[in-house]
């Protein structure tokens, strides 16, 4: 057995993927557009071969926002430096919603309010500001 992909279901195709490719660093791995069932469906990772994968579904027709069901919690990345992961989500126009006050976890949410949790890869980096004075914001 082995692990292949999270979906999430987006509203906006081209705000998600600025959030996970601009954002996160993934990049678009294939994409499947459906004119019969009117959707798309673009699957991102991080690199070729086994690397699991997040399945944006993006529903053509979807105007409202999803609801969110209490069974997903979150999708996490491994990040080389978290301080340098959460400021490039800031310049992009993204609020960290939990900061990296510890040095070694985040969370930060898509447009379509999906929860991603950021890791520092290997040990926690030294605590540093804006960091560790920085307030949590809403919910992740």
């Amino acid at each position: 057995m082995r692990y292949l992909h999270t979906m999430v279901r987006v509203r906006d195709l081209p705000a998600a993927l600025r959030f996970f490719c601009d954002g996160l660093g993934l990049r678009e791995m294939r994409r499947r557009d459906h004119e019969q069932g009117r959707f798309t469906l673009v699957f991102l990772g991080e690199r070729d071969g086994d690397s699991p994968q997040i399945e944006l579904t993006h529903n053509w027709d979807q105007q409202d926002a999803y609801s969110h069901g209490r069974n997903f919690g979150h999708v996490a990345y491994e990040v080389d430096d978290i301080y340098a992961a959460c400021q490039r989500f800031i310049d992009l126009g993204y609020t960290i919603s939990r900061p990296p006050r510890d040095g070694r976890m985040a969370f930060v949410r898509s447009p379509d309010l999906i929860s991603v949790e950021l890791l520092q890869k290997g040990a926690a980096l030294a605590p540093a500001e804006p960091w560790t004075t920085m307030p949590n914001v809403g919910e992740w």
